[in-house]
């Protein structure tokens, strides 16, 4: 008869526990596997983003037995392990975003509050966006959008990328200047 392992509390404790119980590690893929989908699918499409998921913990369950323990929070080294597979469908990425910068702009609303909602939303500028990203060299993006889009802090990027700290304020500060300038140095999130 199988039992279900007890939930445990950190991440670590289920990368440890899955040295000797292997479906422990499920646990993980519960906790952060839809995560990770929104992420990858923002940055490649549903369809990559699926299969990048689903290689992402295969990769981890793979690699558990080298997870630095000291960290109780697995999410930067999952989000470290998916950009680096990003990295490697960069060039479909790029062609998203060419895509999106192609596709004209949706200006069907259904109600006059969501005519003004879209007038103030990043929709409106949703062309500029995905040129601006799709112009930011690949290490800039990942960091800007690891951070906007994967909610990660300034240390959990770093760690997920496997770089210092200020090294991922420059490249966040760099990523967010080139894309406001692409963007007339505007928020479309803030109200005038």
């Amino acid at each position: 008869m199988i039992t279900q392992p007890a939930v445990r509390g950190a991440d670590a404790e289920l990368v440890s526990a899955s040295l000797t119980e292997p479906e422990v590690f499920a646990e993980l893929f519960d906790r952060y596997s839809a995560m990770l989908f929104r992420y990858a699918s923002r940055r490649l499409g549903p369809e990559p983003a699926e299969d990048l998921v689903g290689e992402t913990f295969l990769v981890a369950f793979s690699r558990r037995k080298s997870y630095d323990l000291a960290y109780p929070d697995a999410r930067p080294w999952l989000f470290g392990i998916l950009t680096k597979l990003i990295s490697r469908h960069h060039r479909k990425e790029a062609a998203r975003y060419r895509a999106l910068l192609r596709a004209p702009v949706d200006h069907e609303v259904e109600s006059p509050a969501d005519r003004v909602a879209a007038g103030v939303s990043a929709r409106a500028v949703r062309a500029e966006l995905a040129g601006a990203l799709a112009a930011l060299p690949a290490r800039d993006r990942d960091v800007l959008l690891l951070i906007a889009w994967g909610d990660l802090t300034y240390e959990e990027a770093a760690r997920a990328l496997g770089i210092p700290v200020g090294t991922v304020r420059s490249r966040l500060n760099r990523g967010r200047r080139k894309v406001r300038a692409a963007l007339g140095d505007t928020n479309p999130l803030e109200e005038e």
